[in-house]
């Protein structure tokens, strides 16, 4: 069993930058692979970014890319989604989801564990 748990998020302006940060727990995390979605309010829930712990391998959507980084920090167990160049359109609710799996994906119904998620809000 695993656990995540996101934290950081909130309001900043367009342009800005924001952290947020997911923190695993209950099993080896050199095992996982961890992904964050994200979902806005009548849309469908979409895929951000994913890091293989044990690789380091990331990649992120094409709506992203360029401007969020994931990365991780083995001491703490936790992987971070620096987010740089903020749009309102990046407005949703972030979700940090992991799985046990050596197969690295984009779908989210591969992923088994999933955190509450946190609001990501950008202004205009």
């Amino acid at each position: 069993q695993v656990q995540v748990t996101e934290s950081g998020g909130g309001l900043v302006q367009a342009g800005g930058s924001l952290r947020v940060s997911c923190t695993a727990s209950g099993r080896t995390t050199s095992t996982l692979l961890m992904a964050w979605f994200r979902q806005a309010p009548g849309k469908e829930r979409e895929f951000v970014a994913y890091l293989q712990w044990r690789t380091g391998k990331t990649y992120y959507g094409d709506s992203v890319k360029g401007r969020f980084t994931i990365e991780r920090d083995n001491a703490k167990n936790t992987v971070n989604l620096q987010m740089n160049g903020l749009k309102p359109e990046d407005t949703a609710v972030y979700y940090c989801a992991a799985a046990s799996t050596t197969i690295t994906t984009t779908r989210p119904e591969r992923y088994r564990y999933w955190g509450r998620g946190t609001q990501v809000t950008v202004s205009s």
